[in-house]
C-alpha cells in the first residue's frame, strides 16, 4: 500500500513539473510558432535594416548588454560557432542588439569581447519589450526561419541548449540549400 501511495505521489509531482516547464515562458512575451515582431535597427556600422526585410533568410538576434555577465560569457560560443561558420553564406543574419545602452558603452563592448558580429543599438529598449517583458533578464537568443516565424527561443546560456541552436541554424541553412 505504501508503494502504491509513493508512486501516486512521485507521478502527481512529475505531472506539475512538467506543466509548470510548459507554461513557464522565461520571460517571452512571443512564442515559437509566432511571426517575429517587426523592427528596424541601427548597427554599429551605421546601417538601418527592417526585420521583415530579411524574409528568405535565417536568422538569429542575440539580446545583449555590456554589464550581462553572461552575455559576456555566451558572446564567444556565438562568434566561434555560429558567426565565423556562417558569416559568409548569404542566407544567413546575426544580429547582437544591445539593450538600453550609449553607442559609446556599446563600441567599448564590441572591443572588449572582441566579437565581430553586428552590434545593433536598442538604446531605449523599444525592440526588447516586443520580444520579451520588460523586466526580464537578457541574453536572449531568437532564431527566425526564412519565413519570418520564430524557431527557438532561448534564455540565459547552457551548452546544451546552445548546441541545440547551433543544430537548429545548421538544418534550416540546410533545408534552404536544398
Amino acid at each position: 500500500m505504501l508503494k502504491k501511495y509513493f508512486l501516486i505521489v512521485v507521478c502527481c509531482v512529475m505531472s506539475l513539473i512538467l506543466l509548470a516547464e510548459e507554461n513557464d515562458n522565461r520571460g517571452y512575451v512571443v512564442k515559437v510558432g509566432d511571426v517575429a515582431p517587426d523592427f528596424c535597427i541601427k548597427t554599429s556600422n551605421d546601417s538601418s535594416i527592417l526585420l521583415s526585410s530579411l524574409r528568405g533568410k535565417v536568422v538569429m538576434l542575440q539580446f545583449t548588454a555590456s554589464w550581462c555577465k553572461v552575455c559576456r560569457r555566451e558572446m564567444p560560443y556565438i562568434e566561434k560557432e555560429i558567426w565565423r561558420k556562417h558569416f559568409q553564406n548569404s542566407h544567413f543574419v546575426l544580429f547582437g542588439i544591445d539593450y538600453q545602452e550609449t553607442k559609446q558603452a556599446v563600441a567599448d563592448f564590441i572591443t572588449a569581447t572582441g566579437v565581430s558580429y553586428p552590434i545593433a543599438y536598442d538604446t531605449d529598449g523599444a525592440i526588447f519589450i516586443k520580444y520579451a517583458e520588460s523586466n526580464a533578464g537578457i541574453t536572449r537568443n531568437v532564431i527566425i526561419d526564412t519565413d519570418g516565424r520564430i524557431v527557438f527561443l532561448t534564455r540565459l546560456f547552457s551548452q546544451s541548449e546552445f548546441e541545440e541552436v547551433c543544430r537548429i541554424i545548421d538544418n534550416l541553412l540546410v533545408d534552404i540549400s536544398n
